[in-house]
């Protein structure tokens, strides 16, 4: 099995899952438990870095928050095995590249976008990516999707609308960056389903949080990057483990229950926004962007519950776990 003994070994790092006081719920209730903590984890990753925009510049905060967060990455990669000579060469393979791009240009155009609209707002758009994903891979991959998926991709798609609000006050270009960033994020993860099986996640996240330090590294030639003062050093280093953390947890959390019950709950994030967005910045989702993101929740939900039940009745397979959309155990720790 494609991540059995990193996954094993990732699960020894996070024993937190498993402590005492934790034994005696069930294998489900601490997975949904990790998975919302890996989501807490997610949005204030996303919080600390839109806290430093004001001061620092996108490339700047993308260079240093990846130095950190992509040592982090080696070191747990490197103890897992995940550098062996054999599983190098598995990266010479064109969709490795394609989900690099793909990554560079979701994390890029999701930190410009976040950076100019409400945290709510972005990381709502970002939640019709599943709904995309199953689009994709019937139109790109040749996966069979049935009417009523169509339908929720279609359903969700307004909900989408009501979030970005094409011709009201409330929409920016931004809108249009965070809906691009879905799109690379698509990319990337129709990418993630045709990688070699033997090739381990932790290398793939390895080799791209280092590429996405070198691109905020690019990016800096063409910015005034300024000083960084310990305060700000210290929340991007915050940044840098809240995405370690994040990652981690929704690894445990993918793998101690049933997939049907977690799953979900990744659909958290969405609560954590709001209320990261308004204690940090006052930002409160207006009537229109709430609408649209129960639109595209429900019919996110929907869907996996539906590619769930067509895997179990083996009519429909998932290249990558074999059954679902791909959700939040594909995201690397270099989540944008």
């Amino acid at each position: 099995m494609r991540h059995a003994v990193l996954g094993a070994r990732i699960l020894s790092i996070s024993r937190i899952a498993v402590l005492p006081f934790l034994s005696a719920l069930s294998d489900n209730t601490r997975g949904i438990l990790a998975m919302l903590l890996s989501m807490a984890a997610f949005i204030t990753n996303d919080a600390l870095v839109k806290l430093v925009s004001a001061e620092l510049p996108t490339g700047e905060i993308i260079a240093v928050r990846g130095l950190m967060a992509t040592a982090l990455i080696a070191l747990i990669a490197w103890r897992a095995g995940a550098f062996s000579v054999s599983r190098l060469a598995l990266l010479k393979n064109r969709f490795v590249l394609q989900r690099t791009i793909g990554e560079i240009g979701a994390t890029v155009f999701y930190l410009t976008a976040l950076f100019q609209m409400p945290l709510a707002n972005a990381t709502a758009i970002l939640q019709s990516v599943p709904l995309m994903v199953t689009a994709g891979g019937a139109l790109f991959l040749g996966e069979a999707v049935g009417w009523r998926r169509w339908s929720a991709i279609g359903i969700g798609f307004i909900g989408v609308l009501f979030i970005v609000q094409p011709g009201a006050d409330g929409f920016n270009a931004a809108s249009f960056l965070a809906l691009a960033s879905c799109a690379f994020i698509v990319l990337r993860d129709l990418s993630t389903r045709r990688l070699p099986k033997a090739l381990p996640s932790l290398t793939v996240t390895t080799l791209t949080a280092s590429v996405m330090t070198l691109t905020g590294f690019a990016m800096g030639l063409g910015e005034d990057w300024k000083p960084i003062s310990p305060q700000m050093l210290a929340v991007l280093a915050g940044a840098a483990c809240m995405l370690l953390i994040g990652y981690v947890f929704v690894m445990v959390a993918m793998r101690i229950g049933d997939l049907a019950a977690i799953a979900p709950f990744r659909y958290s994030v969405v609560i954590w926004s709001i209320l990261f967005g308004f204690t940090l910045f006052g930002e409160l989702p207006d009537g229109a962007t709430l609408i649209g993101t129960a639109i595209v929740v429900a019919t996110g939900i929907y869907t996996f519950l539906r590619e769930r039940r067509l895997a179990r009745a083996g009519t429909h397979r998932d290249p990558v776990r074999g059954v679902g959309p791909v959700t939040q155990e594909d995201r690397p720790p270099s989540r944008p």
